[in-house]
């Protein structure tokens, strides 16, 4: 809790990858997240919700069960990972961090990528202590995955003219329509219709027209 509440994100991170639980509460109820926010250090709290260990990602780099394949190829963990941890969710940067890894930008990497992705969503919500945040992440990142391949398949330009969709703006005042209504599919999408966040985010976007 005391590297989240110094504001020092270094730590924080450090101590999340040492094993730092983030469940953990202190003598008030709190959790490290929570008391980060609480004191004002959102930059800390944003580290914290984003962390997902390397290790829950490479369980699906061995074969489980009657699998006689894993579902993830041990090379994409690493690539994968640095997608999932990152604080930076604008569509455009998740493309960009595809497109510069040649091992990501596949189809058939994508393809097992966004399969895994989809079954960590389900995990974080049908686990014990339910994480709908991370839940909503993989499946946002999933969507992305697969608009990804879609580029891929059947555009010459490739995942460059998925960018240049995402940062084309209409002519009367230049906003992104294609990546609004990107974004408001992937939510549209999310299977889990029960999710309080997922309640919370139509509530505030239904209304607002594009």
């Amino acid at each position: 809790i005391f590297p989240a509440n110094s504001g020092n994100k270094e730590i924080t991170w450090m101590m999340l990858e040492a094993g730092a639980e983030t469940d953990v509460v202190n003598s008030v109820g709190r959790t490290a997240a929570q008391m980060a926010a609480f004191v004002g250090q959102h930059d800390c709290v944003t580290v914290i919700n984003n962390f997902f260990p390397r290790e829950r990602l490479d369980y699906y780099t061995k074969p489980q069960g009657l699998d006689k394949e894993p579902k993830l190829p041990v090379k994409l963990a690493g690539p994968l990972h640095k997608i999932i941890t990152t604080t930076n969710m604008h569509p455009v940067k998740i493309v960009l961090l595809v497109k510069e890894n040649p091992l990501l930008a596949e189809v058939e990497a994508l393809q097992k990528c966004y399969r895994v992705l989809d079954l960590i969503c389900e995990k974080c919500m049908k686990q014990k202590d339910m994480n709908e945040v991370l839940a909503m992440k993989m499946h946002y990142i999933s969507c992305i995955f697969q608009k990804c391949l879609t580029f891929l398949k059947e555009r010459e330009d490739k995942l460059d003219g998925f960018i240049k969709s995402l940062l084309k703006g209409r002519d009367k005042d230049g906003f992104p329509v294609y990546q609004e209504k990107l974004i408001r599919e992937s939510i549209r999408k999310f299977p889990y219709c029960e999710a309080t966040l997922l309640q919370q985010l139509v509530r505030s976007i239904a209304p607002v027209e594009i």
